[in-house]
């Protein structure tokens, strides 16, 4: 069809081909074809029906159509053109009207039930056993003890869900908000950040008053290292209430819609709420669990917390010269927080930055990943890609190619703001051997200047060993059905193989690999490591206490909360977050709104912590054995990352720690 979209098994999309009808063409193709294969399986006479022919066949189906749809989805967020952009929103929401259409099917349910009846069925075992298991226990979380009508009224609730999900990230990717300011107001921030923010020939209504000079955005590289150095308390404050209005003047209304669709929904379905809806297939299985959790972690943070506060409330005094001073607001916290540790911890993190710069992490990233886990990581040369700044890797075992990956690690106008894995095409295996998986990782780092190559603050470093967890993950699976490789396991297991591998960022072994200055070429010096330690735990109580105060937000939205109630979803973060941390609510502000993960992580957001602790367990093995032993590596290869959701994961965790889990590891990993 000469569609770059519709590629033949294991065929490189040709991304600088694509246009807005190849997209629209794609789709309805590919809609079209999955209807026509799904009426071949209702049409199955029961006799004989087999594994192959209902079960697998559907993975078959989902699998081709999600090779259209992720790619559509990702091209949503990071494609420069405005009108191929929106398009893929358009699609997006297509194919989200068309997998409810799935999950309400009656003659789908029918036909995967009556497979369940049969002798073949009741003998599987495995992988098989758990995938027709599972498959069934959805449709009927999806509505098939309802009547036809009722399921109707299902169907135009899930459908409103899937546009409004689609708007409310739309909103936040596509927002922009900025601070002008002066020579005076940007002292504090280094010159290399000066350069990239300078303004020439700004409109005179947008310079004002202060004759602004300098355009800091909302964008990770301008916002957080202003958050840190700016010396202008005024700037700072503004920048936070700008940042934490992301969206807020369309997403307010989304969000009480979304969650009033979502409490609907789940009525109709038997469900108290949506959080009980959504724990109960994941490891957690209850909301109860989830508050049990969330509860007695916040009792054991608080100390160390409240012991982070009166540490920054110190450097305040000490910075005013005022003694009398007792409050830290949100938007001065960074700030403080960058005192204390070049001062009481000696680091400087500008000084640090000079051993991260960009190239030199991606390689020795690359060496380390390589090492563990046995394989080998080729740039491709002049790739077909969606932006000039994009590179694209394959990855190879003993010279066979068993993946491929993106990185799209640049700002720019438009683009998905934060950092994420996006996966692309899935593992699975064909007749003619096995789909090789590819995905991207998008990311917002700083920029190479004329003067200056790209410097990550370690922070960003960190990140960047957390998202690349998620695409080993993806990438070295060997499930055999798409359903089940790579990332699709329990929302509250999927961030444990990039929590773990966030360890390697900061281990002076591994970083011995990569942290070099981009002067002299010489490596990270252990006395800095050793700063770098003493203060990894600074704030940490801080840290947690504000992630509880995310995943408690999370969860009250759909446990505890009425959408229709007279609490408005602003008073409630401000409620919570006067109560859970030790920062007062910034007045004027509605984070809710640009809080992404309400849509992609609804009652899920617990899942960070959740998995951090197992996560912090597993890094044990690599404690006792040695951050490089690649025997350990190709543990975490084999018994983790390779399976998927091929078994429960619980059973993993326990099978490698040959244990049961526990959350000491975590405890002492924050400092406590």
């Amino acid at each position: 069809m000469n569609n770059p979209l519709l590629t033949d098994n294991n065929q490189i999309i040709d991304f600088n081909r694509l246009s807005k009808k190849h997209i629209n063409n794609a789709t309805s193709y590919i809609i079209e074809r999955s209807k026509e294969n799904l009426s071949k399986i209702y049409k199955i006479d029961h006799d004989e029906r087999t594994f192959e022919n209902t079960v697998r066949f559907l993975d078959d189906i989902f699998n081709d159509l999600m090779k259209v749809s992720e790619i559509v989805s990702l091209l949503a967020y990071v494609h420069p053109d405005d009108d191929i952009r929106n398009n893929c929103l358009e699609c997006t929401a297509e194919f989200g009207k068309f997998f409810n259409e799935i999950s309400l099917s009656e003659n789908l349910y029918k036909a995967v039930k009556n497979y369940s009846e049969t002798p073949e069925a009741k003998n599987l075992h495995g992988p098989n056993k758990k995938y027709l298991k599972e498959t069934i226990e959805e449709f009927e979380r999806n509505g098939f003890a309802l009547s036809k009508e009722k399921r109707e009224e299902l169907k135009i609730y899930k459908d409103k869900l899937s546009d409004l999900g689609i708007q409310f990230d739309s909103n936040i990717s596509s927002y922009e908000d900025f601070l002008i300011i002066n020579e005076d107001q940007i002292e504090g921030l280094p010159e290399d950040y000066k350069k990239s923010h300078l303004q020439d020939n700004l409109p005179a209504q947008q310079a004002g008053e202060a004759g602004g000079t300098y355009k800091i955005g909302l964008d990770y590289p301008s916002y957080i290292p202003f958050m840190k150095y700016s010396k202008s308390d005024e700037c700072r404050k503004e920048l936070a209430r700008k940042y934490k209005n992301t969206a807020a003047d369309k997403n307010l209304d989304v969000l009480k819609q979304i969650l009033i669709e979502r409490e609907k929904m789940v009525k109709l379905l038997g469900y108290k709420t949506f959080a009980e809806y959504r724990t109960e297939d994941r490891m957690a299985r209850n909301p109860e669990n989830v508050w049990n959790f969330e509860n007695k972690l916040k009792e054991k943070v608080r100390l160390k917390a409240e012991k982070d506060y009166q540490e920054l409330l110190e450097i305040k005094q000490e910075y005013l010269g005022d003694k009398s001073i007792q409050t830290i607001e949100s938007w001065e916290s960074m700030f403080y927080n960058n005192i204390l540790l070049k001062e009481k911890y000696e680091l400087d993190n500008q000084k640090l930055k000079e051993y991260f710069q960009v190239g030199y992490v991606i390689d020795g990233l690359f060496r380390i990943a390589q090492h563990l886990y046995g394989v080998k990581f080729e740039e491709v040369v002049n790739p077909s890609v969606w932006n000039d700044d994009v590179r694209f890797f394959e990855v190879k075992e003993e010279n066979r190619l068993i993946a491929r990956f993106y990185l799209d690690l640049y700002p720019r106008k438009n683009k998905y703001n934060h950092a994420a894995m996006f996966g692309m095409t899935t593992g699975k295996k064909l007749n003619n051997g096995y789909q090789i998986p590819t995905a991207s990782l998008v990311c917002n780092f700083p920029k190479a200047t004329e003067e200056m190559p790209a410097l990550m603050l370690h922070n960003d470093v960190v990140t960047f060993f957390h998202e690349f967890g998620h695409l080993m993950h993806d990438l070295l699976t060997k499930a055999e059905l798409a359903s089940q490789a790579g990332t699709n396991v329990a929302r509250d297991f999927v961030e444990m193989p990039s929590q773990i591998f966030e360890n390697w960022a900061w281990d002076y072994e591994s970083l011995s690999l990569f942290a070099k200055h981009y002067k002299t070429g010489e490596v990270l010096p252990k006395e800095l490591h050793d700063k770098m330690i003493a203060a990894r735990n600074v704030g940490s109580g801080l840290h947690v206490l504000q992630q509880i105060f995310y995943g408690t937000l999370d969860m009250t939205f759909h446990d505890k909360f009425d959408p229709n109630g007279e609490k408005t979803t602003t008073e409630l973060v401000e409620e919570l977050q006067n109560e859970i941390t030790l920062y007062k609510f910034q007045e004027g502000t509605h984070f809710e709104a640009g809080f992404g993960h309400l849509n992609g992580y609804a009652a899920g957001y617990y899942s960070y912590l959740w998995a951090l602790v197992f996560a912090e367990d597993m890094f044990f093995e690599f404690k006792e054995h040695g951050i490089m032993d690649q025997e350990t590596g190709m543990k975490l290869r084999k018994l983790v990352l390779e399976r998927g959701s091929t078994i429960e994961e619980m059973e993993i965790v326990k099978q490698f720690l040959g244990r049961e889990p526990n959350e000491e590891a975590f405890i002492k990993s924050i400092g406590l």
